[in-house]
């Protein structure tokens, strides 16, 4: 289940990509049979030792390209253990909602973005997980749980002080919303109650095998209340001062932000 559209997000074999706080590695796989060089980086040594084990296996049965490699490693997001301009596109995704220094994790992901280089950002959408907040303190009152809610123009503004030029939007996930204030509504960890269990099974069945009918679903309710928002930018081959100087559409925010599409 891909937050990330690569439609949207185009990716070129041998680019080299790092997914920061890559978690089960859903995104990583994805770039890793699209050609890519991927380094999967989380904090979480047991999620990083079951990502290489799934890399280790698609290799074995062939799903990534020749000459494409992938590598998962622990490590800390304030501080990545790579030289500046290391990678043509960064992936964040359902992970800056987590971390206190946000900004310092941004800092960190232009320091080794290349110029020209590609971002995507995702975050829990601000309307449905204004929700779930209020319907249950254990979904949030958590160790390494949510700490913040991001408006879309927050999060926005955050990428473009960061040094980065957004260029599109979207929300994603719109069947997940429901399934996650159901199980505030009768416990985050109460998976046996029969509306998770019943709900949970639509949603498998709609990951394993892709019917028109939740396809068309979701396409309908992304907009209205899809669970993620997602962000893109790209790296200014100059600093952002002297691309404003260079480029008066950077200076005026009205047109620089004219390509970006479904506000939260």
């Amino acid at each position: 289940m891909l937050t990330v559209d690569f439609t949207r997000f185009p990716l070129a074999a041998g680019d080299r990509v790092l997914d920061l706080g890559c978690g089960a590695g859903r995104h990583a796989f994805e770039c890793y049979r699209r050609g890519a060089h991927v380094v999967a980086l989380d904090r979480n040594g047991d999620e990083i030792r079951e990502v290489a084990r799934w890399f280790a296996a698609m290799k074995a049965e062939g799903e990534a390209p020749e000459g494409a490699s992938a590598v998962a490693m622990e490590g800390d997001a304030l501080q990545l253990p790579f030289p500046d301009e290391s990678f043509d596109v960064v992936i964040i995704s359902e992970v800056m909602e987590h971390i206190p220094d946000d900004k310092g994790v941004l800092a960190e992901m232009v320091r080794v973005l290349r110029p020209g280089g590609r971002i995507a950002v995702t975050v829990p959408r601000y309307g449905p997980e204004k929700v779930c907040w209020a319907l249950s303190d254990a979904y949030h009152e958590v160790e390494g749980g949510h700490i913040r809610i991001y408006k879309a123009d927050e999060l926005l503004g955050r990428m473009r002080e960061a040094g980065l030029r957004p260029y599109g939007t979207h929300h994603a996930h719109g069947l997940h919303a429901p399934y996650w204030w159901i199980k505030c509504a009768v416990g985050v960890d109460n998976d046996k109650a029969l509306p998770v269990k019943l709900y949970h099974k639509l949603l498998v069945w709609d990951i394993m095998k892709k019917p028109l009918a939740t396809r068309v679903a979701e396409q309908a309710l992304n907009p209205l209340i899809g669970k993620s928002f997602v962000a893109y930018a790209t790296k200014p081959h100059l600093p952002v001062d002297a691309a404003t100087i260079a480029d008066p559409a950077i200076a005026d925010p009205a047109t620089a932000d004219a390509t970006i599409a479904d506000p939260a």
